[in-house]
């Protein structure tokens, strides 16, 4: 989710938010670039503030947060002195990732947790088609999943069920793991339930008991709102799915996501602004000689993850990365049921961010004698 920044919380220009999302005009100043500018604005403002111009900054973010502050170490160095990225896809831009990356993730957790619940899935879209072709299709396949409100088509189904997977493997935190829970309701029908019929309990054991599901009433936050807008101006991801996943294949097609955007915002995303402006390409060979300081920390379950630096760059650009691991899992609050690995994986990075600091006292020393 967007970490808070200009447009994000109170940080509203213009005077209002109907202001501030009038037009694309207003909403220009709304990017990353200047969101990081504000936040060496305000660091250094701080540390004027406090007489502490010689205490170092680290910066920490995750998901966009941890683009940003792989970012913000690259362009700000005299500000920050380390950035810790916390499953930060910076490499998922400009086709640098094979766009079918995240859903390939997403069926693997889901086929290591169980084989029979990953081909119940594969199988379920067709099963889906198939009742909607039926007299009165929508209608049962509304009743027999109790959504919200009838189902005008097939696609509000499989779109819901689409949302549940990928954030049930994204967010697949210990000591619940999601995608275990959604399996264990797949699996735990009985054994003459249909496919359709095993894939509402899973969404129920997921979900847990409620009144309905699919086509719930919510709320668009302003975070829905305002990361519509980055993704259809420079935050370009293409994600796609391919013929190697348990989802139907749907491809990123750039020229059908431009003419979406436009018709949405009035101007066409730029989906080769992130590479220009901060680097992606042959990011091995370029950060090798130029950055320091940022460790890139991923779960490899976490879909995430394959547009994720996985391996060193340099002895001060580092991947740390853990095979259960899941989106953000390392920056979140430490638990008593926290498994070993995730704590060592905290251990590691406090231990280099320490490494970063005294190094930094010893060079300001030695810089003042």
């Amino acid at each position: 989710m967007p970490t808070q920044h200009r447009y994000y919380g109170k940080s509203i220009p213009f005077g209002s938010r109907e202001e501030a999302l009038r037009n694309a005009s207003t909403l220009g100043y709304f990017n990353s670039a200047q969101a990081i500018a504000d936040y060496a604005e305000i660091i250094t403002h701080v540390k004027e503030t406090l007489h502490a111009n010689y205490s170092p900054v680290i910066v920490i973010g995750g998901s966009y947060g941890g683009m940003l502050a792989s970012w913000f170490r690259l362009k700000y160095p005299h500000v920050a002195l380390g950035a810790l990225a916390s499953s930060a896809p910076i490499l998922y831009f400009d086709d640098i990732t094979p766009q079918n990356g995240y859903f390939s993730v997403v069926s693997k957790d889901f086929k290591e947790a169980s084989e029979t619940c990953y081909q119940t899935i594969q199988k379920s879209w067709s099963e889906i088609d198939k009742a909607t072709s039926q007299p009165s299709g929508l209608s049962n396949l509304s009743e027999e999943f109790k959504t919200c409100r009838p189902l005008s088509n097939s696609s509000e189904l499989k779109n819901y069920l689409e949302s549940v997977y990928s954030t049930a493997a994204q967010y697949n935190h210990p000591p619940d793991y999601p995608v275990t829970i959604v399996c264990g309701g797949i699996d735990g029908a009985p054994s003459d339930a249909s496919i359709l019929e095993k894939i509402y309990a899973g969404l129920v054991a997921y979900r847990g008991i409620r009144s309905c599901y699919v086509n719930e009433p919510r709320n668009i936050s302003e975070t829905t709102v305002g990361w519509r807008w980055q993704t259809c101006s420079e935050m370009v991801i293409p994600i796609g799915r391919g013929n190697d996943t348990m989802f139907e294949p749907d491809p990123f097609i750039l020229s059908s996501y431009i003419e979406q955007c436009r018709s949405i915002y009035g101007v066409p995303p730029r989906p080769h602004w992130v590479t220009s402006y901060y680097g992606g390409h042959d990011i091995k060979l370029i950060l090798h000689n130029f950055g320091s300081n940022i460790i890139f920390s991923n779960g490899l379950r976490d879909p995430y993850s394959t547009g994720g630096v996985l391996g060193n760059i340099s002895d001060t650009i580092v991947a740390v990365s853990t095979v259960n691991g899941s989106h953000c899992l390392d920056i979140l609050f430490a638990k008593e049921s926290d498994p070993e690995w995730l704590v060592m994986q905290r251990k590691v990075e406090v231990r280099i961010i320490k490494q970063w600091i005294t190094k930094y006292h010893a060079d300001l020393l030695a810089y003042k004698k």
